[in-house]
């Protein structure tokens, strides 16, 4: 397969493909989560709405080149969150990252999104193993990678260190592979 399905659906979440009439929904739930993503995400601390365009200007961009498969994690039609399958761990490999809104944690929603995704990357031509990875102070992101049967391969100090207020300048890199 070259792309993945524009559409995912995993127990009580569904997944689409971003689109330009999501602006006000991804807006609102990034605005609602910056408290949120601030610790882990350095563009959160400087967001815009111009740059929320980009961002899903690029996540088309992308998606049409292959290079990247961004998705709106939807619940009940609403905004909740977003992940996606990134080509920029080499070849055969997909990294996939994800954030959800607070007011959505602890009910399995991320896991069950980075579930989809993890069945549509070892779908995808050439693909072979995933990563997911994260700030070893993010705790929350490994246990999504634990409980999906990832295993953790390495840690890595950063040598520009922490990127945002969070975390601590070490990526902590969990693999799964195809046979797994």
């Amino acid at each position: 397969m070259e792309e993945p399905a524009e559409r995912l659906s995993s127990d009580r979440v569904e997944l689409r493909r971003w689109r330009m009439t999501d602006l006000d929904a991804l807006e609102q739930a990034i605005y609602e989560s910056q408290d949120h993503l601030v610790p882990w995400m350095p563009w959160a601390a400087t967001h815009d709405r111009q740059q929320t365009i980009e961002f899903l200007t690029r996540s088309h961009d992308e998606w049409e080149t292959r290079q990247a498969f961004g998705y709106a994690i939807t619940c009940s039609a609403t905004v909740i969150g977003s992940c996606g399958l990134h080509r920029r761990i080499g070849a055969g490999g997909l990294e996939i990252g994800y954030w959800i809104h607070p007011g959505w944690t602890g009910r399995g929603l991320v896991t069950m999104a980075v579930s989809g995704l993890v069945s549509q990357g070892f779908q995808l031509a050439g693909i072979d193993r995933l990563e997911i990875h994260h700030d070893a102070a993010n705790s929350a992101s490994g246990a999504v990678a634990r409980r999906l049967g990832f295993t953790e391969i390495e840690r890595v100090r950063v040598p520009e260190g922490p990127c945002a207020p969070g975390e601590v300048g070490v990526d902590v890199v969990w693999r799964m592979t195809e046979d797994r």
